[in-house]
C-alpha cells in the first residue's frame, strides 16, 4: 500500500462534510463505499460513494473532471468500473479523499458543482449495486456448523469429517439477491410434518435469517485457472453485509441428497453500499486456529480476518423499536475469504467481476450471538422474549429484520450502513 493510499486512512483525517465527522456515522471519510443511487431531480441510477449524510454522485465528478472511470461511473451497476482493475479503484479512492478532506476548496467552494455532485442520502434511492453473474454461500462459522450439527446429529459428532478440511458451500441463486428495503415474500412450498407419511403443501412455518458478509469479485479467472490462496484477495472489490433468508422446514425435508433448493432461492438480501477492502485493511486481524493444518493449496500467510462487529435487529409488527436479538463479530469465521475463493475456483471454476461470496452464518460461541433464530431458539424449543411480552421463535408477518456492521476505529468507524427486509405473507 502507497503512501497516498496510506494516508487516506489516517484516523485523524477529517473532511469538510461535517456529518461524516460524527464518531458514529457509518461514512467517515476513512470508509467512502461504493453503491448506486437516484433521486427526484435524477432518475437514472448511477454510482455514488457514501460520506457522512450525503451521497458523491460520482458520475458528476467525471462530468467536471475531477475523477476518471472511462464513464463507468454514468452506468446502473459498478461493474464496469471495478472491471477497470485495481488500481483504478485506488486511484479514485485517493481522488475522492483527498476532494473531500477538510481544506480542500475544490468541491466545497465551488456552489454549483456541490449542488449537483452531492446529495441528501434520505433523498435518495438505493439499487443493487452490482449486476450479480453468480451467487455462492459458503458454511463457514465453526460454531455455527457445531450448533447445527448438535442440533440434528449427535452432539459428539456435530462437525462432519470434510468440514474442517475445506470451506464447504453451494451454489445460490444470484436472480433473487435483493438490495436492502426489499420485502420478502414468505415462500410456499413442501413441509414434511413429524406425524405425516407423506409432505403437504403451504406457506414456510420456519422463516428464519442468516447473519453473513459476502464479498463482490473485482477480478475473475478463468475456466481452468484456479486462483491461488495467497493472490485471492486482490480478487476482492469488497464487502457488504447479507440476509440469506431460509426456509427451515421447507429446507429440512429437501436438503437430502443435493442440499438447499426452494428453502434459499426466495431471497437474498444485501447491503446497497460496498466497503472496499482497503478501507477495512485497518481492521485487519488474525483468523481462529485451524486445526488440522489445511492442505498446502488453502494456506496463507499473515493476518486474513478483519474485525467486523455485527448486530442484527428484529422490529415485531406493531412494536416502537427494535429489538437487538445477537451481537457476533465476522473475526470469529474459521475459514478466510482468500480460502473460500481458492477452493471456489480449484478445480478450475472461474469467476466474474460482480460474482457474490456469501460467508455463511456467523455465530459466536453463546445463544446472544447466534447469527440465526434457528441457534438461537434451538429450533423453537427456547423463544426469544422481545419487549411487551412478544415472543418469537422464527419470523412472522409484518416483521423487519435489519442487519448491521461496522469496524470501531480510533474516534471513527467504518459501517456498512442497514440491511434491512420486511416480511410478506405468503401469496395464497
Amino acid at each position: 500500500m502507497n503512501d497516498a493510499l496510506q494516508a487516506t486512512l489516517a484516523p485523524a483525517l477529517k473532511s469538510w462534510i461535517e456529518s461524516a465527522n460524527d464518531p458514529a456515522s457509518d461514512f467517515p471519510i476513512q470508509n467512502l463505499p461504493f453503491g448506486v443511487f437516484s433521486d427526484a431531480v435524477n432518475p437514472q441510477p448511477r454510482a455514488g460513494v457514501a460520506i457522512g449524510d450525503w451521497i458523491v454522485d460520482l458520475a458528476a465528478l467525471e462530468r467536471a473532471g475531477l475523477v476518471d472511470a472511462h464513464g463507468a461511473f454514468d452506468k446502473p451497476r459498478l461493474n464496469d468500473f471495478i472491471a477497470l482493475g485495481r488500481e483504478k479503484w485506488r486511484e479514485v479512492r485517493i481522488a475522492l479523499s483527498g476532494l473531500l478532506a477538510h481544506g480542500n476548496a475544490t468541491l466545497r467552494d465551488d456552489e454549483t458543482l456541490r449542488r449537483r455532485a452531492l446529495v441528501p442520502r434520505p433523498d435518495a434511492t438505493m439499487h443493487l449495486p452490482v449486476e450479480i453473474p453468480g451467487y455462492t454461500d459458503f458454511y463457514s462459522s465453526k460454531e455455527h456448523a457445531t450448533n447445527v450439527g448438535s442440533m440434528f446429529r449427535d452432539p459428539k459428532n456435530a462437525l462432519l469429517p470434510n468440514w474442517s478440511e475445506m470451506p464447504i458451500g453451494y451454489n445460490g441463486r444470484a436472480s433473487s439477491v435483493v438490495v436492502s428495503g426489499t420485502p420478502v415474500r414468505r415462500p410456499n412450498g413442501q413441509i414434511k410434518l413429524p406425524d405425516q407419511d407423506r409432505p403437504v403443501y403451504g406457506a414456510c412455518r420456519k422463516l428464519d435469517i442468516e447473519l453473513e458478509t459476502g464479498f463482490i469479485i473485482g477480478r475473475g479467472n478463468a475456466l481452468g485457472e484456479p486462483i491461488a490462496c495467497e493472490d485471492a484477495e486482490a480478487h476482492i472489490f469488497g464487502m457488504v453485509l447479507l440476509n440469506d433468508w431460509s426456509a427451515r422446514d421447507i429446507q429440512q425435508w429437501e436438503y437430502v441428497p443435493l442440499g438447499p433448493f426452494n428453502s434459499k432461492g426466495f431471497a437474498t438480501t444485501i447491503s446497497p453500499w460496498i466497503v472496499t477492502l482497503d478501507a477495512l485493511e485497518p481492521f485487519r486481524t488474525a483468523t481462529p486456529v485451524q486445526e488440522p493444518q489445511p492442505l498446502a493449496y488453502l494456506r496463507h500467510a499473515g493476518d486474513h480476518a478483519f474485525e467486523i462487529e455485527l448486530e442484527v435487529l428484529l422490529r415485531a409488527e406493531g412494536a416502537r423499536q427494535p429489538a437487538s436479538i445477537s451481537r457476533t463479530n465476522f473475526k470469529l469465521m474459521y475459514w478466510s475469504m482468500a480460502q473460500q475463493l481458492a477452493h471456489h475456483t480449484v478445480g478450475g471454476c472461474n469467476t466474474r467481476v460482480g460474482d457474490l461470496m456469501g460467508s455463511g452464518t456467523i455465530s459466536g460461541s453463546t445463544p446472544q450471538s447466534c447469527g440465526s433464530l434457528l441457534e438461537s431458539t434451538w429450533n423453537g424449543r427456547r423463544p426469544l422474549k422481545l419487549e411487551e411480552g412478544v415472543e418469537r421463535v422464527f419470523l412472522q408477518d409484518g416483521d423487519e429484520i435489519t442487519l448491521r456492521g461496522w469496524c470501531q476505529g480510533d474516534g471513527y468507524r467504518v459501517g456498512f450502513g442497514a440491511c434491512a427486509g420486511q416480511i410478506l405473507a405468503a401469496r395464497g
